[in-house]
């Protein structure tokens, strides 16, 4: 199956399938520009699938490849640099493509390293993890973190093409694939009503790894962001509801220093802090609230920290965020199940007793 990033002549496909990697040769084809391609990958997902890409390729192209560290903490530019290294030491040229083959963390480095080097080169993403195939390979957001703040450096930067290969997901540990779930809520809980209630009903297939169910949540997740980022490619307006519960998230990331909790677990957690913030801005009732975090305990995520963190180291986290304008925090807030809006200026005390909320 396929789904269409509309974006007038820089669209592209995200492809979804299993078993995909055996036939990259023939899907890859396509987007791949000149002779030179450039795999950047980690060393967990090397040891899994480096093997079958490169053979995939050898025949028609001439391959390199960048072996990163892996983790969260790893994402930085001290890190990016190791893709220019090899890049330049190869005597690439503008025409050399860069394959992303991993996760959230691989795939955003190397769009970024992709949109820097020479000023631009072609770049391809084949996600291994769920959360980087329905949320960090789709859209064109790439970059690093910085100590203070997450993908405080980076660019908008599209992919020729995403491969999806479902099969990938066989692979990862219980708590990654929930992780990866954490995105997929996002989308039921941003602009799918329906798709919550599917949610509902398959989340224990979905945790099993139902290779049929994970597909049809892939897609429709795609879908979901493909009509966003068409229609605000640069998050502008509405793009940014994107990100519900992502700037808690994100904060409970920094305060942890990007280590010993994953990126889906930090965004489940700020959903709800999302989800209580909206309860007490009179959005939505007590039910919704929880609701919502029932279907992410079914997913085995968390929705509150392992133990009591200072509110107030959170909210000066949360005020280094790309969403930040003019002075003023903008959060994303919940109306309704599927249906998000975007609000500036609310009260720090209502923000506070949020962040409070979702605390042991």
């Amino acid at each position: 199956m396929q789904v269409d990033i509309d974006l007038g002549n820089r669209s592209y496909p995200v492809i979804i399938g299993t078993d995909l990697l055996e036939k990259s040769s023939v899907l890859l084809a396509p987007y791949i520009t000149g002779k030179s391609v450039c795999v950047v990958t980690n060393e967990v997902v090397a040891s899994l699938f480096l093997k079958t890409l490169k053979s995939q390729l050898s025949e028609k192209f001439d391959l390199s490849e960048v072996i990163l560290p892996d983790g969260e903490e790893f994402k930085n530019l001290t890190t990016l640099n190791k893709i220019f290294d090899v890049l330049l030491e190869n005597k690439q040229s503008r025409d050399v493509t860069l394959i992303a083959l991993g996760g959230g963390v691989v795939g955003d480095m190397t769009g970024f390293a992709a949109a820097s080097f020479m000023r631009g080169v072609n770049f391809i993403q084949i996600p291994t993890t769920l959360l980087a195939q329905v949320d960090s390979s789709v859209g064109g957001k790439t970059g690093v973190n910085h100590a203070l703040g997450k993908n405080m450096i980076g660019a908008f930067y599209q992919p020729r093409c995403v491969l999806a290969d479902v099969s990938f997901l066989q692979t990862l540990p219980a708590r990654e694939l929930s992780a990866g779930l954490a995105e997929v809520i996002k989308y039921g809980l941003i602009a799918d009503k329906e798709f919550f209630g599917w949610l509902q009903e398959n989340i224990k297939k979905l945790t099993e790894g139902d290779e049929g169910t994970l597909s049809y949540a892939i897609k429709i997740s795609c879908e979901c962001k493909a009509r966003i980022v068409s229609a605000d490619e640069t998050e502008q307006g509405l793009r940014a509801i994107l990100n519900l519960g992502h700037t808690f998230g994100h904060a409970i990331e920094a305060h942890y220093q990007f280590q010993n909790i994953l990126h889906g677990e930090a965004v489940a957690i700020g959903t709800c802090m999302a989800a209580h913030l909206s309860h007490d801005l009179g959005l939505i009732n007590e039910t919704t609230v929880e609701d919502i975090k029932k279907l992410f305990i079914a997913a085995n995520l968390p929705i509150s920290t392992r133990e009591k963190i200072s509110s107030a180291t959170l909210y000066e986290y949360m005020k280094v965020d790309k969403k930040v304008k003019s002075g003023q925090m903008r959060l994303i807030v919940l109306n309704a199940i599927g249906e998000a809006k975007v609000i500036a200026g609310i009260p720090q005390e209502k923000i506070i007793k949020a962040i409070e909320r979702a605390m042991p």
